[in-house]
């Protein structure tokens, strides 16, 4: 169904500059609402469809578990890089994009089932903090990579908190849920 949707939103965009491209003067307009209804059509079809498989049971709970399992190793990992002073320079610019960078994009891939399993203002507060946890590890990846490393270490500790705030509302949500 999704790619009928597709279809008709693609095929009514080529008959639409068709239809515009007959005759320079005059547009014909039968044709080109026609045109228009069918893309408009298949854009409802296809997003109405994106819809329905966004909030299947199936992929809620997968992306349930993918939301709590991801943040718990981007917490755990950044617990380790807090705990290991050692870690500098290039060697903790290297941890960072070894141990966070998957889990934080599958965190992000995920996190539109939030809205459907907990709700809107519960997705934004669990945003807020995940969001502000990121911004500090790319501060801490900079400022590590321009010798800042005292910077570093602050805002290290300042995502690890960040997440922690972030991995909290999220247990609280899904223990609601």
């Amino acid at each position: 169904m999704k790619n009928i949707g597709f279809i008709l939103l693609a095929a009514g965009f080529l008959a639409g500059a068709y239809a515009t491209s007959l005759d320079v003067q005059n547009v014909n307009w039968t044709l080109f609402i026609g045109a228009a209804v069918a893309a408009i059509a298949g854009l409802i079809i296809s997003k109405s469809q994106a819809s329905a498989i966004a909030r299947s049971e199936e992929v809620l709970n997968v992306n349930r578990g993918e939301l709590r399992e991801s943040l718990q190793n981007i917490v755990g990992d950044l617990a380790e890089i807090v705990g290991d002073s050692s870690a500098k320079g290039a060697d903790l610019r290297e941890r960072i994009d070894l141990k966070l960078r998957d889990d934080l994009r599958r965190f992000a891939d995920a996190r539109s089932s939030m809205v459907h399993l907990f709700g809107l203002q519960t997705y934004a507060d669990i945003m807020s903090s995940f969001a502000a946890g990121e911004r500090y590890i790319n501060r801490v990846w900079s400022a590590s990579a321009d010798g800042y490393e005292g910077e570093a270490a602050t805002y290290l500790e300042k995502a690890a908190q960040q997440f922690a705030d972030a991995q909290r509302q999220l247990q609280e949500a899904q223990g609601a849920g």
